[in-house]
């Protein structure tokens, strides 16, 4: 078995990607009201700060910054995807590995986390966590998508509300990643 090396700094800022198993499908967005009871559920036994997110119909990013002493991301987000499977209806397709081990097929068994490093890569992250509905062709400007963090952001005065609708196709710089 593979052993994943993670990066585990108590009290650090992170940010993830978290995908469906089947991209095809549109999951979380046609059940956000039960991600988001998932995020809630998780946060109440295992507390973090969510400082920016984005859902979209088949894979997720968001930073989060765990608690001083803390740096037990993979078990909140083991809470999450256990959560968010129990309150879906059964029925999608196995693959004989997931099958052996009584799992569901919902999630990517494996999820991207990167260590924030300094604020300018945090900027840098939050603005590509913002751009994203608009650069995959679900939205035409950043404040046109519904499941993010960004018009929070726009009420504390972090982004103008126009952020990124003037031609600006990757204001963050990040290219296809």
């Amino acid at each position: 078995m593979t052993n994943y090396r993670r990066n585990t700094l108590p009290g650090a800022c992170y940010f993830f990607t978290v995908n469906l198993a089947d991209r095809r499908l549109k999951l979380f967005t046609d059940h956000i009201e039960l991600l988001r009871r998932a995020f809630r559920e998780t946060r109440a036994r295992h507390p973090f700060t969510i400082e920016a997110v984005v859902v979209l119909p088949d894979h997720l990013h968001s930073i989060w910054t765990l608690p001083d002493g803390d740096a037990d991301y993979p078990t909140r987000w083991r809470l999450i995807k256990s959560t968010f499977s129990r309150g879906l209806q059964g029925g999608e397709r196995l693959s004989a590995s997931r099958a052996n081990k009584g799992e569901r097929g919902i999630w990517q068994r494996r999820y991207w986390e990167h260590t924030l490093r300094d604020d300018e890569d945090f900027a840098r992250h939050v603005d590509y966590i913002h751009f994203n509905p608009v650069k995959h062709g679900h939205a035409s400007k950043t404040s046109d998508w519904p499941y993010s963090s960004f018009q929070r952001m726009v009420r504390l005065g972090h982004y103008p509300a126009d952020w990124a609708v003037d031609g600006e196709d990757d204001p963050a710089g990040f290219g296809d990643n």
